[in-house]
């Protein structure tokens, strides 16, 4: 089986759907993060390993808390996929913290802060000048 094949694509999602469910419902462990979310899995082609990328939202020490809590539970996981997945192998689970949505948040707030400096423009592309500094300016020469 290819890496991107259908199939292949086929049960990533739904190893994704499974995890999040299990994780969110079934696992009591407190070091897991009640804010923890399934990003993406990448199950190997051999269907021996996964790769389960998880987004917590909270500092460093709750990221690391949830992966060791997510590790410890990994048996348990995937014992439960096993049940309701009719797959040949059951993948071992290996947990990645996923930080492109921090790194999104971030780039988002680069992107206003440049674009609040950028001065606004009317339709035939000439800069609108803003009147309430003209209004400021023509109060301090007074």
């Amino acid at each position: 089986m290819r890496k991107n094949s259908i199939k292949n694509i086929r049960i990533n999602q739904e190893v994704q759907k499974e995890l999040s469910m299990l994780i969110s419902r079934e696992v009591k462990d407190p070091r897991i993060s009640p804010l923890t979310s399934v990003v993406s899995v990448e199950v190997a082609p051999d269907l021996k390993t996964a790769k389960v990328y998880i987004s917590v939202l909270g500092d460093a020490e709750a990221q690391e808390n949830t992966i060791k809590g997510l590790k410890s539970a990994s048996p348990f996981l995937r014992s439960q996929l096993a049940h309701t997945l009719n797959m040949r192998n059951t993948p071992e689970l290996i947990f990645r913290v996923d930080q492109s949505i921090e790194y999104g948040v971030t780039m988002s707030h680069y992107i206003d802060e440049v674009a609040s400096d950028i001065p606004e423009r009317d339709e035939e592309g000439f800069i609108i000048e803003n009147t309430s500094d003209k209004k400021s300016d023509d109060e301090d020469e007074e």
